[in-house]
């Protein structure tokens, strides 16, 4: 099939139609997504907040590809991704989004600029771009004089910088973050969220953060609750551009 590289005109970036997901455990469905309609602007930080259990991560999961859905529609940049094979979503991952985790995902024996690189290479760019861009990506989220150390050389907010710079590197649509300050303490949680904010401020670039900390949550443009595998409310706020620190 053919996937276009940008949704139609208008059209928003991320947009999920009555999304169902249920898990069957062989003695109870557990209905993880329950009709879920969502949508993202292009530039926008969406906040995903509920209690566990409440689908969060099923719903970054369902939505991002990773997880099939049982109902519904999720379109990335007007592309159904039930229209897509395995190979094509996986493909189209690699090529258009970016991931960032809680525990990080780090290879240890790999350097920063290694783990950085990775994805490039896995889409088969040469070495010697991938590097480059690798380079790039950890300059951008201040990490070049680390480049070269592997990942138990890091702190854990260096850790989680190269892997927002390993998400980056590809140059995504969307960046998807679970609990990305989760195993961080406040200042270098507080360090994150500010790095994450001005890449969407500066690059333009969409954030959807599936968080606990309503700290992190007011620093979105969109707070979306959800419970029960539903969402239940969607609170957009007043100014959340401005990052700590900086006057208004």
């Amino acid at each position: 099939m053919s996937i276009p590289t940008q949704a139609p005109l208008g059209a928003p970036l991320v947009e999920a139609r009555e999304v169902r997901k249920v898990y069957d455990t062989g003695k109870v469905e557990v209905r993880a997504l329950n009709g879920v309609t969502l949508s993202i602007e292009h530039g926008e930080m969406v906040a995903i907040m509920g209690p566990s259990g409440c689908g969060k991560t099923t719903l970054l999961n369902c939505l991002s590809g990773l997880d099939a859905i049982d109902e519904g529609d999720v379109l990335i940049e007007g592309v159904s991704l039930r229209s897509m094979s395995d190979r094509e979503r996986t493909d189209y991952r690699a090529l258009h989004m970016g991931f960032v985790f809680q525990f990080y995902n780090l290879m240890p024996v790999l350097s920063a600029v290694e783990n950085v690189e990775l994805p490039l290479l896995v889409a088969r760019l040469p070495q010697g771009e991938a590097r480059a861009r690798a380079r790039d990506a950890l300059a951008l989220v201040g990490l070049e004089e680390r480049a070269d150390h592997v990942p138990d050389e890091l702190s854990g907010g260096e850790r989680q910088r190269a892997t927002i710079a390993r998400a980056l590197v590809n140059d995504p649509a969307v960046v998807w973050a679970d609990e990305p300050t989760g195993d961080l303490d406040s200042e270098n949680a507080q360090e994150i969220v500010d790095l994450m904010r001005r890449l969407n401020l500066e690059r333009g670039l969409t954030f959807l953060i599936v968080t606990h900390d309503l700290s992190v949550g007011r620093r979105a443009d969109r707070i979306v609750r959800m419970l029960d595998g539903e969402i239940v409310e969607e609170q957009r706020l007043e100014a959340p551009h401005v990052l700590a620190g900086h006057p208004a």
